[in-house]
């Protein structure tokens, strides 16, 4: 969509801003408030002692960043395949300059947070320069939001009240003031991106909802979530008041001293023993309130989370829900967890192909752009032994007959820049070898019998076939 008026750029302008306030207002302030452990919900009196808010600042029990961590630490991107096969011009001229191995987890934790995330990606020298951005900072508007692969409009957010908006053609400058329509003005980025589509890829959590849109991990665990601090507020009220054992005497005169105020009778103390010389004084304590249903409840309300959030319940480390289990068990129980993984790679592969794809035509690599069939090559993060990978990778070499190098991007932690160095030392010693093969081959007529000085034949006292070191080494 190319904007043609001012009035055109304002209209545009003023509904980005309003569905930025409004998305902020009804999601996304709430959910980065959760997330930052700003929000309690429990109930303060205004008369309410030092003590009493103390304890309420301790009830923060919040395990929303560890819902995210999760799942954003199984996800990292390690290389990209163009359908031709070999190496990716993107790859080496866009994603490493970008610095693009450490800054993808932003991309995918603000997307497993909120639901959605964007990078943009703009024309820039020495090459494209790609950056993530959160929903509380860019906004995107698409005709189809769910059939749509390039928004219409989107605006970023570039700090107080300076945005810039991008349609397929231009990217606009725009102060927002505090009354009144938003103003064009002739700043940073103003001008055309020449790319011919809004500059602004989306990274969807997933696409399990086709009506109301992606909510990410954190919001639906906002109600759980706030049923874990009031039940923590419980436990710390319960353990700073009633959890001790309350000792009471009964029968027993109080002396008073001179302003009629009563005197404490005891100094209470472990190694000191209470007497009293009333004949009717009686001595006895209340029970201690048990913790044990409080801290139930709050093992309960984590199996909910691990149970909805698709996290292994040993990662929340519930009581001892989790013990004394065999290797085949714990397995069983990351079964769903990996699933959970595998439905974000598959979102987010393609919202990273789509980016570096936008980068390649950013970079004039029209190739690259047109190329839709290219595949991201995501790091294997799955808790095994490099024994047991190795030994699975080394049967399928040999029993099914797959190219060892193509099995080298499977071995979990390689990176797309050893395996391109593995594969140069390869072709090198590969090299050394068909040397060595060539001269080891009697010329022609010869039946294998070579004449040296003095009619010697070769053989005699000389190796026939010399090793790739010795050709090297020559």
């Amino acid at each position: 969509m190319a904007l043609e008026t001012e009035r055109e750029i304002r209209e545009a302008a003023c509904a980005l801003l309003e569905a930025r306030r409004a998305e902020a207002a009804d999601r996304l302030d709430a959910i980065h408030d959760a997330v930052r452990n700003k929000v309690n919900d429990i109930y303060v009196p205004a008369k309410a002692t030092q003590e009493y808010r103390r304890l309420v600042d301790q009830s923060r029990f919040n395990v929303l960043p560890l819902v995210i961590t999760a799942i954003a630490q199984a996800l990292y991107v390690d290389g990209y395949r163009p359908s031709s096969g070999g190496d990716s011009a993107v790859w080496d001229a866009v994603w490493q300059p970008n610095r693009m191995d450490a800054r993808q987890a932003g991309l995918f934790r603000a997307a497993v947070q909120y639901g959605v995330s964007y990078a943009r990606v703009l024309p820039g020298v020495p090459a494209p320069v790609i950056t993530p951005l959160s929903p509380r900072r860019c906004t995107a508007l698409y005709e189809d939001p769910t059939a749509d692969e390039w928004p219409e409009l989107a605006l970023v957010h570039l700090g107080g009240r300076r945005f810039v908006m991008y349609d397929d053609v231009m990217s606009y400058p725009i102060t927002d003031p505090e009354e009144g329509e938003p103003k064009l003005t002739a700043g940073e980025g103003a001008g055309k991106h020449g790319l011919g589509v809004c500059p602004v890829v989306r990274f969807v959590d997933s696409y399990e909802d086709l009506d109301d849109g992606p909510c990410g991990k954190v919001e639906p665990l906002l109600p759980v979530q706030r049923q874990l601090n009031q039940t923590t507020y419980s436990l710390l009220m319960a353990q700073q008041y009633a959890a001790f054992r309350q000792r009471w005497v009964a029968g027993m005169t109080i002396e008073e001293d001179a302003q009629g105020r009563p005197i404490e009778p005891f100094d209470v103390g472990v190694d000191r023993m209470l007497h009293a010389e009333d004949a009717d004084a009686r001595f006895g304590e209340f029970g201690q309130t048990d913790l044990g249903g409080y801290l139930d409840s709050r093992d309960k309300a984590l199996l909910y989370i691990a149970s909805t959030a698709q996290i292994p319940p040993h990662n929340l480390v519930v009581g001892n829900a989790v013990s004394n289990i065999s290797a085949e068990a714990l397995a069983a129980l990351e079964a769903g967890h990996r699933q959970d993984v595998a439905e974000h790679q598959t979102s987010f592969g393609e919202s990273v192909e789509q980016m570096l794809r936008l980068a390649g035509r950013a970079m004039g690599d029209m190739e690259a752009w047109e190329d839709t069939s290219a595949e991201v090559v995501w790091r294997d993060t799955t808790p095994r032994s490099l024994a047991q990978v190795a030994d699975a990778l080394g049967k399928l070499a040999t029993q099914l007959d797959i190219p060892p190098r193509e099995l080298w991007s499977r071995i979990p932690g390689v990176t797309q820049t050893e395996i391109e160095r593995w594969a140069g030392a390869a072709d090198s010693r590969d090299g050394l070898a068909d040397m060595a093969a060539l001269l080891a081959t009697p010329a022609p007529g010869t039946d294998g019998e070579m004449e040296v000085d003095g009619g010697e034949r070769a053989g005699a006292g000389v190796d026939a076939v010399p090793s790739a070191a010795g050709v090297a080494a020559r």
